[in-house]
């Protein structure tokens, strides 16, 4: 049976799996942060929802954790006292793959926590999941987003047309990979991390 990891320390940042108790510092993160959300993440539109949805939604979430559906991560300080942002290892692109996806709290962006939680994610996704191939994908309107694959050493492969958001609006998506034979080479795998399973056993 697969063991993913439900935790990630990097230097900074507690990255770790979802749970229902998460809801207050969740709908405060995504409060804060609606005005810098809305433009690029089309979840943003249904914010604010009230509380009993937002900790049924972290149930789902866990569920989905727990039964290696789709990976969904909240990205923590080390105190884990506040939330900074979200991510995710996304089973979406079939067989082989995962997708990463974040997005960051206002007041904590240009700090280089998008790029150092998706380096952490790259080595989790070919060092502990096995894959193949990381995508990350973004509008091309989204400036602060190309910048994380671009620096982790992905491969921008193509730019399609319409296939992501951008206020409100459909967007040209950009579309950058990185494969495990490149992994190594990569920035992604000299980030220093470790990873815990659910009943807290190393992993990296």
């Amino acid at each position: 049976m697969f063991n993913p990891a439900y935790r990630i320390i990097t230097p900074r940042l507690l990255i770790r799996c979802y749970n229902p108790t998460d809801a207050g510092m969740l709908a405060d993160a995504v409060t804060e942060s609606l005005d810098h959300l809305l433009p690029w993440m089309p979840w943003a539109a249904a914010e604010p929802e009230p509380f009993s949805m937002k900790v049924e939604r972290l149930r789902r979430m866990r569920s989905s954790f727990d039964l290696n559906i789709n990976y969904i991560y909240g990205i923590f300080n080390l105190e884990n006292t506040r939330l900074l942002g979200g991510t995710g290892l996304h089973p979406r692109l079939g067989a082989g793959a995962l997708e990463i996806g974040y997005w960051i709290h206002k007041d904590f962006i240009n700090q280089g926590y998008a790029t150092e939680t998706s380096a952490a994610l790259t080595r989790v996704a070919f060092e502990i999941n096995k894959v193949n191939r990381v995508e990350i994908h973004h509008s091309v309107k989204n400036i602060r987003s190309a910048a994380v694959p671009r620096k982790l050493g992905f491969t921008c492969e193509a730019t399609l047309r319409e296939r992501s958001f951008a206020n409100g609006q459909p967007s040209d998506q950009m579309i950058w990979s990185l494969f495990s034979e490149d992994f190594p080479k990569s920035p992604s795998a000299k980030q220093a991390c470790a990873a815990f399973d659910a009943a807290e056993r190393s992993l990296l």
